[in-house]
């Protein structure tokens, strides 16, 4: 029976950066090696930065040289410590592919240069089923000899080497998948049924765009892209550029930035004033220096330009009306991968009398996406925004540059929740939100017939008095 299998390249692919350094490590402190080549740092923050090159690949295939003499069983010993530390450097969404490949039954291969004894407890440990790597010949005596056994695997011979070991297992290379950051596994890319291209050197950049191959980004949620050649997400070039000077026709009076944590899952929970909040939001997250993940209504991704633009930021695509749990997986994806996800549980910009209702009323989503993930849910709260921005206007008010309307914006410590009921968790949330807010953003009064009708989306034609008992959104589990 010919069955398929998924291959993975190591450097650069699986891991977030070479296996290099972290191995010669562990074979100086076993006294296998002796110290660092002069100029090895400045090599492997190349590799980093632009792959694989001839001359590094020259010097990758002289180092069996190195080995000679050495015992087997010690290179293995320090290969065991060093999988350790490369199990820790996984690309943070390559777990759940590789789940996805298991899952279908499919054998998992990596398929890497790196000398087989210094590799395989990784593939180990990772769970991985074989290896497909160079091998350095062993003689008698339990030492390498200084030459290679079988073919230097890297370019058309890993190619050749995965053919090999593909017959041997039964395996259908045309029915099969491969993984891969650099030009030089073109070879292998092409023989495979379904190449995928994980974050390409510059030069696989090009390739893949002409062979039309999927490209992928395993440090960042599916669906997310990267700027080629730079590496950089679109929403991190976007959040250089929200910067208090550029939005002159609002001041802006930002504190408790601090209590974002600086790596790690974190939901960030806000209240919903004006179109003008994702703004706000991006302010936020700008000076928070990492990038979020956010979830909004289906209409901003439907409509043209806007939805693409919101697509390549990393957002996910809520539909209220379908009650799918999709969105909610996706956030929680997101989470597991140490990434920030940001949401306005409300869901929606309250309007008429329910603007004005001192207490905040939330649906579940935020309280179930911390019962899931376990992630710190950090509190934040918008005052003024929709002075910048009212709900009735198509536009911001971009011409107040004189006498600018002040967004105060507050971010306050992490929540604590019981994850026993999500109405208790969403009221815990709201509240903490709401003591964000200014005093009398929690005092009840009678609007104004101007405040009132900035409150309404255009051609309103019901009740404003009436929208004091609408919740934004129903849920129905607790």
């Amino acid at each position: 029976m010919v069955v398929p299998a998924a291959f993975f390249d190591l450097d650069r692919t699986l891991l977030s950066g070479g296996s290099g350094p972290v191995i010669g490590d562990a074979l100086r402190r076993a006294g296998l090696v002796g110290r660092s080549v002069p100029g090895q740092h400045l090599l492997f923050k190349l590799f980093d930065a632009i792959g694989e090159t001839l001359p590094s690949m020259a010097l990758a295939r002289q180092a069996v040289s190195l080995f000679k003499g050495r015992s087997q069983a010690a290179v293995v010993s320090a290969a065991n410590e060093a999988a350790l530390v490369l199990s820790g450097m996984l690309q943070p969404f390559a777990a759940p592919l590789i789940a996805e490949h298991r899952a279908a039954g499919r054998a998992l291969v990596l398929a890497t240069t790196t000398p087989h004894d210094l590799i395989q407890p990784f593939a180990d440990a990772i769970g991985f089923d074989a290896v497909v790597a160079t091998h350095y010949r062993v003689g008698a005596d339990g030492t390498y000899d200084g030459t290679i056994e079988g073919p230097f695997v890297w370019s058309l011979g890993k190619l050749g080497a995965v053919r090999s070991w593909a017959k041997d297992h039964g395996v259908d290379l045309r029915s099969s998948w491969f993984y891969s950051d650099s030009v030089y596994d073109t070879p292998l890319l092409s023989a495979v049924g379904h190449p995928v291209v994980v974050n390409p050197d510059p030069r696989m950049s090009i390739v893949a765009r002409l062979r039309r191959w999927p490209v992928v980004h395993l440090d960042v949620p599916p669906g997310v892209p990267k700027l080629p050649v730079v590496g950089i997400e679109p929403q991190q070039l976007a959040l250089a550029f929200c910067r208090p000077e550029l939005f002159p026709y609002a001041r802006w009076d930002i504190d408790g930035i601090a209590g974002v944590p600086r790596d790690g899952p974190v939901i960030l929970v806000a209240n919903h004033r004006s179109y003008f909040d994702v703004t706000a939001m991006a302010m936020v997250i700008a000076r928070s220096g990492r990038p979020a993940r956010f979830l909004g209504k289906k209409e901003v991704f439907d409509a043209p330009i806007v939805g693409a633009i919101a697509k390549a930021m990393g957002g996910i695509r809520v539909d209220r009306g379908t009650g799918s749990d999709h969105p909610l997986r996706a956030a929680a994806d997101a989470l597991a991968g140490g990434q920030m996800v940001a949401l306005m549980p409300q869901g929606t910009i309250p309007r008429g009398m329910a603007f004005f209702e001192p207490e905040l009323k939330g649906r579940y989503g935020a309280a179930r996406l911390a019962a899931l993930s376990k992630a710190p849910v950090v509190p934040v709260g918008l005052w003024g925004t929709e002075r910048v921005w009212p709900r009735n206007a198509r536009l911001p008010n971009v011409l107040n540059l004189t006498d600018p309307p002040t967004v105060r914006i507050r971010i306050g410590e992490p929540i604590t929740l019981a994850y026993r009921s999500m109405a208790k968790d969403t009221e815990r949330i709201m509240a903490a939100i709401s003591a964000l807010l200014p005093a009398e953003a929690r005092q009840r009064r009678e609007p104004t017939a101007a405040e009132l009708a900035r409150t309404l989306p255009s051609g309103y034609k019901g009740d404003p008095r009436r929208e004091s008992t609408r919740r934004p959104g129903a849920d129905v589990a607790s």
